[in-house]
C-alpha cells in the first residue's frame, strides 16, 4: 500500500453474538457448567432516518480501542463488535467526534476522497461505532436455552485437589436419570424454551457410561415428541474413553468434554488418580481416541497458583491440536481450602495467563476466542450476568433433588416431582445470588462492566460475604481483558482481512 494513497481499511468481526451477526446459543462445555450462558445480545432500535440516510452521527461513546501495531487498532464495546480500522479509517471515523451528519463531517476532506470516505462512515454506522443521538440499545433478555445438570455420579477414579464432591457411592438411577429429563422438559415447556441443553456430570460420569447412553437416548426421544431441540454435553476427566464409547457418544450427536490441566507433572499435581498416581497420560490417550472418531473435545483448564507457570505449553499443545478450550480460574470451596498452594497469587496468575496469550498469538486459531480466555467472563457479547443461576439453568443431584448450582447441591430447593422445578429455583430468594452487574458495588462505572458481570457469585460471596459487590479477581481481569481483545484484533487481521481483500 503506497503511504499517499487514501485506503481505509475497517474490518468487522463476525463472531459475535450481536446485531447482524450470527449468533446461536453459548456452546461452552465447561466442566462446572455455569459460564456466561445467559448471554443475549442486545437489540439496537434505529430511528427511520438512518435507513434514509439522514441524521446527524457521533462516535458511539462506549467504544474503547487501543493500538495493534503500528497501521491497526481494534475499536470495542458492549455497544458493537470489535472492530479493526487502519489510521486512514480512523480518520474517517475522529470526524465524528460530535454529532455531524456525513456530509458535514466530510467537508474538511479532499473531494476525491469523499465517495471512499462516505462507504467507510457507512460501514461505521452498520457497525455501530457511529450511532445516532435518539438510537437506543437494550439488552435482549429473553433466553432461549434451558441447560439442566445431570449429576449422574459422585463417584470419580480422580482426585482432583480443587474439587468440591465428597466422593461417596451415590449414583443416579435410570428412573431418576428420566424423571429429571422429564422435569426439565415440563420447565422448558412452561417457560417457552426453544432447547435444552442436559450436560451429563459427576464425578466422572464414564464410570456409568451406559446410563449416560440411555438417558440421551431417551431425552432424544422426548425432544421429538415435544418439538423442543436438545443437546448432550458429556462433562469427562477422559481416562475412561474407549474407541467403542467415543464411537456411540459421536453416533449420539453428544458433545464432550475434557479437562486439562497441563502437560505431564503439572497435570498429575492438580489431577491424580485416586491413588495418588498419573492421569495424564491416559487423558492424552482419551483426547487421541475421541480425535480418531470424529469428535473434536473442549478442552476445559482449571488455572491456579500451582500450574499457572506451565499455562503456556499446555495452550500450544491444545493449539496445535486445533482444539477449542477454556481458561477457567480455580474457585476454593470447602473440600480445597487445605491446599494453600492452589490459592491465587495476583501477579503470578497475571504472567502465567500472558505467557498463554503469547502463546496463542504466535498460534492464532481462525474462530474467536473471547468467550473463553479470561475466566466467566464473554467478552464476545454483553450480558448482565455471570451465569445461569436462578434463571435458566437446573441441577439436580443423583436422588433428583434440585438445587440452583452444582458447587452447592446440597442447598436443596425443589425436586423432580414439582410440576415447574425452574419456577421454583427462580421464586426462591436463599442461598446463592445471581445479580446483575447493576446491582454490584464496583462495577457499575468499570468499562468491562458488561463483558466481565462482576464474576463469580459464588466466588465473591466467599471471599467477601456479599454477593452485590466486585470479583476478588477483578484486578486480574482487568489485566488480562485487553490482551484478550488485542488477540482479537490480531486474530481479524490475520483471518478476516485477507478474505476482505478477495471480495
Amino acid at each position: 500500500m503506497k503511504k499517499n494513497n487514501f485506503n481505509p481499511i475497517v474490518i468487522v468481526s463476525k463472531n459475535s453474538a450481536f446485531p447482524g451477526s450470527n449468533h446461536s446459543d453459548c456452546q461452552c462445555d465447561c466442566d462446572t457448567g455455569d459460564c456466561a450462558c445467559t448471554v443475549a445480545p442486545r437489540t439496537i432500535i434505529v430511528d427511520k432516518s438512518i435507513l434514509l440516510g439522514e441524521g446527524t452521527y457521533q462516535r458511539q461513546n462506549t467504544s474503547s480501542y487501543q493500538k495493534l501495531n503500528g497501521e491497526f487498532s481494534i475499536w470495542f464495546s458492549p455497544d458493537h463488535n470489535p472492530v479493526v480500522t487502519n489510521s486512514d479509517a480512523d480518520k474517517v471515523l475522529f470526524l465524528f467526534n460530535g454529532a455531524r451528519t456525513v456530509s458535514s463531517a466530510l467537508v474538511s476532506m479532499p473531494k476525491d476522497k469523499h465517495e471512499v470516505a462516505c462507504k467507510v462512515a457507512i460501514e461505521f454506522i452498520k457497525a455501530g461505532l457511529l450511532v445516532q443521538e435518539n438510537q437506543i440499545t437494550t439488552f435482549n433478555s429473553t433466553h432461549q436455552t434451558l441447560t439442566s445438570w445431570l449429576h449422574i455420579t459422585d463417584r470419580c477414579n480422580l482426585r482432583c485437589s480443587y474439587c468440591y464432591l465428597p466422593h461417596v457411592r451415590e449414583d443416579m438411577s435410570l428412573e431418576t436419570g428420566m424423571a429429571a429429563i422429564d422435569a426439565t422438559f415440563r420447565s422448558a415447556e412452561i417457560h417457552q424454551f426453544k432447547k435444552v441443553k442436559f450436560k451429563y456430570a459427576g464425578g466422572e460420569p464414564l464410570i456409568r457410561y451406559e446410563t449416560v447412553l440411555a438417558l440421551h437416548k431417551y431425552a432424544l426421544s422426548e425432544s421429538q415428541k415435544l418439538r423442543i431441540n436438545v443437546e448432550g454435553v458429556l462433562l469427562s476427566n477422559g481416562t475412561l474413553l474407549t474407541k467403542e464409547r467415543a464411537e456411540e457418544i459421536h453416533n449420539l450427536g453428544m458433545r464432550l468434554m475434557i479437562s486439562l490441566d497441563g502437560l505431564g507433572h503439572s497435570h498429575d499435581v492438580q489431577r491424580p488418580y485416586a491413588g495418588g498416581h498419573e492421569s495424564f497420560m491416559d487423558v492424552e490417550r482419551g483426547i487421541n481416541i475421541a480425535l480418531s472418531e470424529g469428535i473434536t473435545p473442549n478442552i476445559s483448564i482449571t488455572v491456579s497458583s500451582k500450574n499457572a507457570d506451565q499455562l503456556a505449553d499446555l495452550v500450544n499443545w491444545v493449539l496445535e491440536y486445533d482444539l477449542p478450550f477454556s481458561l477457567n480460574f480455580y474457585r476454593e470451596n470447602e473440600l480445597s481450602m487445605v491446599d494453600k498452594d492452589l490459592s491465587f497469587i495476583d501477579q503470578k496468575i497475571i504472567d502465567g495467563m500472558k505467557k498463554a496469550y503469547k502463546a496463542i498469538e504466535e498460534r492464532l486459531p481462525e474462530k474467536s476466542l473471547l468467550a473463553s480466555i479470561v475466566d466467566r467472563a464473554n467478552l464476545s457479547s454483553p450480558h448482565q450476568m455471570t451465569c445461569g443461576v436462578g434463571n435458566n439453568y437446573l441441577v439436580f443431584d443423583c436422588n433428583g433433588q434440585v438445587g440452583k448450582c452444582q458447587m452447592l447441591m446440597k442447598n436443596v430447593i425443589t425436586n423432580l416431582t414439582v410440576l415447574d422445578p425452574l419456577g421454583e429455583i427462580q421464586k426462591d430468594k436463599r442461598g446463592i445470588l445471581n445479580l446483575s452487574v447493576e446491582e454490584k458495588e464496583g462495577c457499575k462505572t468499570c468499562e468491562w462492566k458488561y463483558w466481565c458481570t462482576g464474576g463469580c457469585s459464588l466466588n465473591t460471596f466467599r471471599a467477601t460475604g456479599r454477593y452485590d459487590v466486585k470479583s476478588p479477581n477483578c484486578h486480574i481481569y482487568k489485566a488480562l481483558y485487553p490482551e484478550a481483545m488485542r488477540l482479537e484484533g490480531l486474530r481479524l487481521l490475520k483471518y478476516e482481512y485477507p478474505k476482505q481483500q478477495l471480495q
